[in-house]
This record gives structure tokens, C-alpha cells and sequence, in this order.
């Protein structure tokens, strides 16, 4: 796997603030730059948590590369400013993005305007298949997975703001979490953690402390996710890609889950 090296002390993902009644600890949002081959890509606001797995499930889910293999080396430079990473990739995957660069900007998520509807068209692109037949996850397990979230997300907790993306077991054991600001960075840093330990895909489901929108999908299905489960309901677009993608969907209701059939 890629060789991670760190520059400098990381800037402080939380800080205790005074307020009316005592104090409150609140996450820090920093400034992430992913750099590739010297070429400034995108600048991310995140939590300066799990530098390394942020940068190779961005790297991923936005089609830099196709798979972690394909980063030789991820250098992390932090100062109290913000981090930049710098990502060296293939040569033929930098002419791959630079071509992409040319055609568009990065798209703006949720809540974002899109330039131009020309852009658009990289929201309608196919999804490739991630399984023949959809995964099967009982409700137990989904239920058992909620349940447990809590106690494997402690900026959460002293916090009360991040999201958390979990990686559990078909029988619901938590395997792994990551936590950020934003729910898509989550989601990143989890399949990249996932990506470089090369994790079965089809032997478990992420669970995710959000909603569900077509960008958990997207990001999902470009790691080989099989099914998500969200603590809140879906958007329309995000069941479209989710059929687009064979990912099966799950979503809580009341005290357990459902599944979204179409």
C-alpha cells in the first residue's frame, strides 16, 4: 500500500469554548488541499482527523485513481493553517485527471450550486454494478449496528456535532468508524481505511449517521459497497442510483429498519 509520511505536528481536531453555562468542546473544520503530481485538485473543509485514509478514499471516490494501489506515496504536510496532501499517483492517471480538469470544475455537493448544466452530466454518469444479486442484511444486525455506534464515536460524544461511517459485521459487530464535520468525508475516510486494508465488501454494510443522498451512493458503489444502511430516510436521486448500483438500502424507521425496494 501507499507510503504515508507526516510533516510537522497535526492542527487540534477539537477545543473547549466558553459559553453561557460553562464550557463546550467543539470540532475543528481545517482546510484540507489534495495536491497530486504538484497539481492543486480540490480543497476540502474536514475534520484533521485520519489524514491518511482521507486521502485514499478521495482519491477513490472521485475517480483520481480506480484503486488505492495506484497512489505510490501520500505526503502530509499540517501547520495550524491547515494540511495539504500531497498524493503522488501514475503518470497516465495525471493525463486521466487533467483531461477531466479541462472539461469541469468539482462538482458541488449538497447544497451547492452546479455551473453551468453541461457539469450536471457527471451526476447522470452509470454506476458500475457492485453484485449480481443484491446483499441481504438482516434487521437485527442493522438494528445491533445502530445500537452500537455510539460508544465507537468519541469525538461525537464529546462533541455532539460529527458524523460517524461505519464498517460492520453481516451480524452487526462495528468494526470500524470514522468520524468528521461532513458526512461525505466520513464516508471517505472510512472506505479509504477499508481500501488500504482491502477489506471484503461483500462481507458486511456501512452504516451511516446521516441521510442519504446520492453521494454516499456514488462513493459507496466506487469501493464496492453492497449495502448501506442510514439513520435517516434517502433521497429520491439516491434510490435511483442505489437500483443503478444493485447496493441494497437500508433506512431506520421508529426503532428498526427498512428496506427501499424501488
Amino acid at each position: 500500500m501507499s507510503k504515508i509520511s507526516t510533516t510537522c505536528a497535526p492542527p487540534p481536531f477539537e477545543r473547549t469554548i466558553k459559553v453561557t453555562r460553562g464550557t463546550w468542546r467543539v470540532p475543528e473544520e481545517t482546510p484540507v488541499a489534495f495536491v497530486y503530481n504538484r497539481r492543486n485538485y480540490a480543497v476540502m473543509l474536514a475534520t484533521p482527523l485520519d489524514m491518511e485514509d482521507f486521502a485514499v478514499g478521495f482519491s477513490v471516490t472521485e475517480r483520481v485513481v480506480d484503486k488505492a494501489e495506484e497512489i505510490s506515496s501520500v505526503d502530509i504536510h499540517q501547520s495550524e493553517r491547515g494540511i495539504e496532501l500531497h498524493i503522488a499517483i501514475a503518470p497516465e492517471k495525471l493525463e486521466r485527471l487533467d483531461l477531466r480538469q479541462q472539461r469541469r470544475n468539482l462538482v458541488g455537493r449538497a447544497g451547492c450550486g452546479v455551473c453551468g448544466l453541461e457539469n450536471a452530466e457527471i451526476f447522470f454518469e452509470t454506476l458500475p454494478k457492485v453484485a449480481n444479486e443484491k446483499l441481504k442484511v438482516d434487521r437485527k444486525a442493522l438494528s445491533a449496528a445502530l445500537q452500537r455506534l455510539n460508544e465507537h464515536q468519541p469525538l461525537n460524544k464529546a462533541t455532539r456535532t460529527v458524523h460517524g461511517a461505519a464498517w460492520a459485521k453481516l451480524n452487526g459487530d462495528i468494526l470500524l468508524v470514522r468520524e468528521d464535520v461532513g458526512r461525505h468525508n466520513a464516508l471517505d475516510k472510512l472506505l479509504g481505511a477499508l481500501a488500504r486494508e482491502k477489506a471484503d465488501m461483500k462481507n458486511g454494510f456501512v452504516l451511516m449517521s446521516s441521510r442519504c443522498s446520492y453521494e454516499i451512493i456514488e462513493k459507496a458503489a466506487r469501493l464496492g459497497v453492497c449495502a448501506v444502511a442510514s439513520v435517516s430516510g434517502p433521497t429520491a436521486f439516491a434510490i435511483r442510483k442505489a437500483q443503478e448500483a444493485n447496493i441494497s438500502l437500508y433506512c431506520r424507521e421508529g426503532d428498526g429498519f427498512v428496506e427501499i425496494l424501488e
